[in-house]
C-alpha cells in the first residue's frame, strides 16, 4: 500500500517493491533514468534488466547515451530492436501513430518479461495523463505497469529526485521519437526521419542543445526554447545554409518557442482522418 503523504522517494520505492523483477523501458530520459535507477537500487542488479528500443525513429546518439549511463550506474542492459517501420499503420501516420509504436515494443519486451517471469515497467508520469498519449493505452492493455504514477509523481517531482539522488540526466532535455515532428498524416519514411535526424544534429551543433525541427513539406520549423530565440535569430543565415543543404527550400523560426507535443494541436483538424486498419 502506497502512502499518498510518504515523500516521494519512499512512495516510488512502495511501487516498485511490489512488483518483484521488473523489465524498464529505458530511453535514458529523466523519467524512465529514476525509474531504472529506482528499480536497482529497490530491487537489486538481479532483479532489473533495462532494455532500449533501437530503430531509425530513434535519434543519433541516443542508443549510446543509453548505454554509456547503465555502464555506469552497472545497471543491467541491452538492447533491442523494434519494426514499427515495417507496419503500414504507423508510416501511415495517424493520430494513433505511437499505439503501433508501443505495440511493436511490447512486441519485444514482453518475451523477455515471460522469460524472466518479470513486469514491463514504463516511465510515464502524472503528468503525461493528461496528453494524447495512445502508446501509454497501448502499453496498458498488454499489461504493462507505470510506477511513476503509481507513486503519484508529477514531472517535476521526477526531475526533483532525479537531480536528489546525483543522476546527470536530471536537467536533460526530452527526447522524443523523431516521428514526432512529422505532421499527423504526413507519411513516416526511414528518408525522412534520417534527414530530420541530421537536421537537428546541424541545429545542435550550431549552440541549439534543446530544438526541434518539424517538417511540414519544402518547409523546416526550428523550434527552440524561448529564451534561445534572439540567439537563434542572429544565426539565421547558417541555420538556413545547414537545412537547405539537407533539401529544405523555406526554414523558419517559431516564436512560439519549443513546445513538448506541439503537434498534436492540429489533432482537431487531424481527426477526420481515416484510421489505419
Amino acid at each position: 500500500m502506497i502512502d499518498p503523504s510518504a515523500p516521494p522517494p519512499r512512495r516510488l520505492s512502495d511501487a516498485l517493491a511490489g512488483l518483484g523483477r521488473v523489465v524498464v523501458a529505458f530511453s535514458g530520459g529523466v523519467d524512465s533514468s529514476v525509474l531504472a535507477h529506482a528499480a536497482l537500487r529497490e530491487l537489486g542488479p538481479s532483479q532489473v534488466l533495462a532494455v532500449t528500443a533501437e530503430s531509425a525513429s530513434l535519434a543519433t546518439g541516443e542508443l549510446d547515451h543509453c548505454r554509456d549511463l547503465a555502464a555506469t550506474w552497472g545497471l543491467p542492459w541491452r538492447s533491442v530492436r523494434t519494426e514499427e517501420l515495417d507496419d503500414p499503420r504507423y508510416l501511415a501516420n495517424g493520430a494513433d501513430r505511437c499505439a503501433w509504436c508501443k505495440t511493436a515494443l511490447m512486441d519485444q519486451l514482453d518475451p523477455l518479461a515471460r522469460e524472466l517471469d518479470a513486469t514491463v515497467v514504463l516511465g510515464v508520469n502524472l503528468d503525461d495523463l493528461g496528453d494524447h498519449r495512445p502508446g501509454q493505452a497501448a502499453a496498458a492493455e498488454r499489461g504493462a505497469r507505470f510506477p511513476l504514477v503509481d507513486a503519484a509523481l508529477t514531472k517535476s517531482d521526477v526531475r526533483a529526485l532525479a537531480q536528489r539522488s546525483g543522476l546527470s540526466v536530471w536537467d536533460r532535455p526530452a527526447m522524443p521519437c523523431l516521428s514526432s515532428r512529422i505532421p499527423y498524416g504526413t507519411a513516416v519514411t526511414v528518408d525522412l526521419l534520417g534527414r530530420l535526424d541530421r537536421a537537428e544534429l546541424a541545429v545542435r551543433a550550431l549552440g541549439f542543445g534543446d530544438v526541434r525541427v518539424r517538417h511540414h513539406g519544402q518547409t523546416a520549423r526550428i523550434e527552440v526554447p524561448r529564451g534561445d530565440l534572439p540567439a537563434a535569430a542572429e544565426r539565421a543565415d547558417e541555420l538556413v545554409r545547414a537545412l537547405e543543404a539537407l533539401g529544405y527550400r523555406y526554414v523558419t523560426l517559431d516564436l512560439a518557442g519549443l513546445r513538448s507535443g506541439n503537434l498534436n494541436g492540429a489533432l482537431g483538424a487531424a481527426e477526420h482522418l481515416e484510421a489505419p486498419r
